[in-house]
Order: structure tokens, then C-alpha cells, then sequence
């Protein structure tokens, strides 16, 4: 669909006559990650998850750049256009600082927030997978991304499953030949690529933002009652940012799931469900 003259691909489960509840999926994802999770939504809810700006089927940005801005302005117009007033807002990764900085510029269209596995400001390398961080790295980048392109398609989902999942054998093999087929899909992209790194690059230059737009600080600012959802077993977000956001956001839980990863809405789609809709009732 055209949203600001920008093509975004949108995905829907449950009745319109539900409470909206939107999903904004993490760096290298798309909107098939929250595939389990909606169809265990959908009798309560009007799920709708986007593909973010060169991300899925959605179109790159027409000016080339993946900054932090890029990717809040496409969930910020879609729900302008969506007009379904405040709704359930849920980020993992990369889609947690989004939908961070949605919550907190334009808090009439969010009634709550959900963040899993969060991405906010973390730049101590302590305890964390240092493939992404690699990937900064000027001339070493673009080396990496040759190299993993010379792999199959299966080799590289595969590596990137074994990232983010805490234990691999739990994916549904229909979900690891839909990850194969989407890495095939993307490699007849010429800005696939450009859209992994640049949007990578745009989320350090976020964490190092100082003023009103540092995430923190709008962390803290934000209104909208806060679930917060770690897996004990991320490789990618440390267990100390997952505690600071349920501090420092004003209204905020933490639920940590043990012998999970970074992408518990794919990896315990059922209880991360459960949480959502128990953290709904509450706060309705």
C-alpha cells in the first residue's frame, strides 16, 4: 500500500473491530516474524505488522537513507493512515528503538508499548555477539558481507537463526525454508544490502544522539504504559539494558524468559502472547 507515497507492505490477522495492535519486526527482519504471534492474536485483536523501509516487500526510501528517522516516519505515517486512534504498539530489536521513539514524539497514536528485546543505547561490547558491531567497521563490512554472500542461501539463514534463537532445533522447519527462501528472494535486491548496513549505521549513530532526541531521555518521557520482554539467552541485547529500559521508562514490567533468545515473539511465540494480552488487560 502507498503510505506518503511510500510502498509499505502490510500484513493483517483478526477483525477490524478489535483493538489495533501494530508489529514493527528488528534490523534484517520482516513482517513473517510475528507470523506465530498474530495468528495467536487474531481472536482478540487487529494485528497488523508492516515491513519497514527496504525491508520484506517493502520499498527502499527513494532518498537512500536508513536512519532511525527513516523507519519512525514510515510506522508514524502508516498509523496516521491507518486511523485507528492510540494502538498497541510492539518493537523487537531495531523495531523496539522505533517504536521507543514513536511512543514518545507522537503519543496520541500509541495507547501502549511493548518492546522485546529492545534495541536502546548500549555501546559496551561486554558480553554480546560482535558480528553486527563488525559490520561498522569501514572496508571490514563490506569484507563480511562478501564473504557471507559466497554462502548458500541455507548456510546464511542458518547463521543468522543460530544468532538470534537461543536453541535452533525449536524451528519449525516450515519457518526455516520460509528464512532460506527469503534470503534467495533478497539477494536479487540491489539495495537488500544496502538497506541491512545503512539501517544498522543508523541505529549506532542513534545511540550516540545527544539532547531531546537521545533515546533514554525519550525513553523517559514517554506516557504509555511499558512491557518490556527479554530473553535470558540473547546474544544481542544485554540483560543490563533490559533492566535499565524498566527502569527508566515512567511505567513499566519486565518479564525475562528463560532459555530464549533475542526473537521470543518467534522463538516462545505462545508465551509472549500470553504476557501481551495479560499486560493489555491491565493497563485497558
Amino acid at each position: 500500500m502507498s503510505v506518503g507515497g511510500h510502498w509499505l507492505f502490510v500484513r493483517r490477522a483478526g477483525s477490524a473491530s478489535s483493538p489495533p495492535v501494530l508489529l514493527v519486526h528488528g534490523l534484517g527482519g520482516a513482517s513473517t516474524n510475528w507470523t506465530d504471534l498474530m495468528a495467536l492474536l487474531a481472536p482478540r485483536a487487529d494485528a497488523r505488522a508492516l515491513d519497514l523501509p527496504g525491508f520484506g516487500w517493502s520499498a527502499p526510501p527513494s532518498d537512500g537513507r536508513y536512519a532511525l528517522s527513516t523507519h519512525v516516519r514510515a510506522v508514524v505515517r502508516y498509523l496516521e493512515q491507518w486511523g485507528a486512534g492510540p494502538v498497541h504498539l510492539v518493537g523487537n530489536s531495531l523495531g523496539g528503538a522505533v517504536a521507543t521513539r514513536v511512543a514518545s514524539e507522537r503519543p496520541d497514536l500509541v495507547r501502549t508499548l511493548a518492546l522485546i528485546s529492545p534495541a536502546l543505547p548500549d555501546v559496551s561490547p561486554v558480553g554480546r555477539d560482535l558480528r553486527l558491531p563488525a559490520l561498522l567497521v569501514p572496508g571490514l563490512g563490506q569484507l563480511l558481507l562478501g564473504r557471507a554472500a559466497r554462502s548458500s542461501p541455507a548456510r546464511r539463514a542458518a547463521a543468522t537463526l543460530d544468532l538470534v534463537y537461543a536453541d535452533p532445533a525449536r524451528i519449525p522447519e516450515e519457518r526455516r525454508r520460509e528464512a532460506e527462501a527469503e534470503v534467495l528472494r533478497r539477494d536479487g535486491l540491489d539495495y537488500a544490502g544496502r538497506a541491512f548496513t545503512g539501517s544498522l549505521r543508523g541505529l549506532a549513530a542513534a545511540f550516540l544522539e545527544r539532547g531531546p532526541s537521545e533515546l533514554w531521555r525519550q525513553a523517559a518521557g514517554v506516557q504509555a504504559p511499558v512491557q518490556i520482554i527479554w530473553g535470558a539467552r540473547d546474544r544481542l541485547v544485554r540483560g543490563v539494558v533490559a533492566r535499565k529500559a524498566a527502569r527508566r521508562f515512567r511505567d513499566a514490567r519486565l518479564v525475562i524468559f528463560d532459555g530464549v533468545g533475542h526473537v521470543a515473539q518467534l522463538e516462545a511465540p505462545e508465551r509472549t502472547a500470553a504476557v501481551l494480552t495479560a499486560f493489555w488487560d491491565e493497563t485497558s
